[in-house]
């Protein structure tokens, strides 16, 4: 998220507030195996450590997601990316965005960070090979000047991986 985009965001409604405290303290109760949530004093952004699940082609690997909070959540997904360097996946492009259907159009409200990190964590221990998407430098170049991944048309046609 650009600085711009960043004060354009709007602040949590009420709703949204209570959901995540009320997530935080579950994550901090019963952490998903793999993900640590590196302590922020900002609710609407998270940054979150994962690290590869053993016997994969990403283990003893660690990254970071930063996952991104609209002002209504959880009825609107939230925006999830890796932080630089993102790892080589075919889902994941150089720039962190994630092609996987939970961060757009099937998100759920009954989703949680905990459950968003689960799925990919998944998606990368499926993964046989590790290679960037096909088009990245394409989506790459497109994306320049901040854009998100929420305003991408994402075609979800792999499921193999």
């Amino acid at each position: 998220m650009t600085s711009s985009s960043a004060t354009a965001r709007k602040a949590l409604s009420k709703i949204a507030c209570n959901r995540l405290q009320k997530e935080l303290v579950e994550w901090q109760v019963n952490p998903p195996a793999g993900f640590k949530h590196k302590p922020t004093d900002n609710l609407q952004r998270w940054v979150i450590e994962v690290s590869g699940a053993s016997g994969t082609l990403y283990a003893n690997e660690t990254y970071q997601l930063q996952v991104d909070f609209p002002e209504h959540y959880p009825m609107e997904a939230p925006q999830v990316v890796f932080l630089h360097p993102a790892p080589l996946h075919p889902h994941i492009y150089s720039n962190g965005h994630i092609c996987l259907d939970i961060l757009y159009d099937s998100w759920s409200p009954a989703m949680t960070v905990s459950s968003v990190c689960i799925s990919i964590l998944s998606m990368l221990s499926s993964s046989t090979v590790k290679q960037r998407p096909e088009d990245n430098d394409r989506y790459v170049k497109n994306c320049r000047n901040g854009r998100s991944p929420k305003e991408t048309r994402w075609w979800f046609h792999d499921d193999k991986v």
